[in-house]
């Protein structure tokens, strides 16, 4: 079955926020170092998603999400840089696929939809921090993002223990 991804409205992100909560409690609980700590529940995520739909509907967040069979699966966000001399940056956050529908390249296709929103909103650089080690680290360069470094124990894995985080960096038409 084929996936839908689309650009989110703050409505559709504040409608569809169980699934949301799904994917990052399942993300979280998988071992994704996303800036919060075992245990965390689909509930838990609730102040999270609300946060998220209300920069949304202010514009200071892109946010994608993927569909499949009737159910979010996927998601993605990027952060606009709002200050004065960063009008063409945005921060890529948050890629998130359900462990239940990985391996069917949602990844890529959120990436691909959410740098093109990006693009259309003027933004020609992306920046990410993803945590060392980590599966996701390994995705990045697949879809042409550059590795800039290692910044030693910057956050730490949702059981505990710090882990390192790699910067990377996009440019986009």
């Amino acid at each position: 079955m084929t996936a839908t991804i689309w650009i989110a409205t703050a409505d559709e992100a504040r409608a569809r926020a169980g699934d949301l909560c799904e994917i990052l409690s399942d993300c979280i609980n998988g071992g994704a170092s996303l800036g919060f700590m075992l245990p965390y529940a689909p509930q838990d995520a609730v102040a999270y998603w609300q946060e998220i739909a209300d920069a949304v509907e202010k514009g200071t967040i892109i946010l994608a999400v993927a569909e499949l069979e009737g159910r979010i699966v996927g998601s993605v966000q990027v952060g606009l840089a709002t200050k004065p001399n960063q009008p063409h940056r945005g921060d890529l956050m948050k890629l998130l696929v359900h462990r239940s529908a990985r391996g069917q390249g949602l990844s890529r296709r959120l990436m691909e939809v959410v740098e093109a929103e990006a693009a259309a909103r003027g933004r020609t650089l992306l920046v990410l921090d993803t945590a060392t080690g980590s599966d996701a680290e390994k995705i990045y360069p697949r879809f042409g993002w550059e590795r800039v470094g290692v910044i030693p124990q910057y956050a730490m894995w949702p059981q505990g223990g710090f882990c390192d985080t790699t910067l990377f960096y996009k440019r986009i038409p």
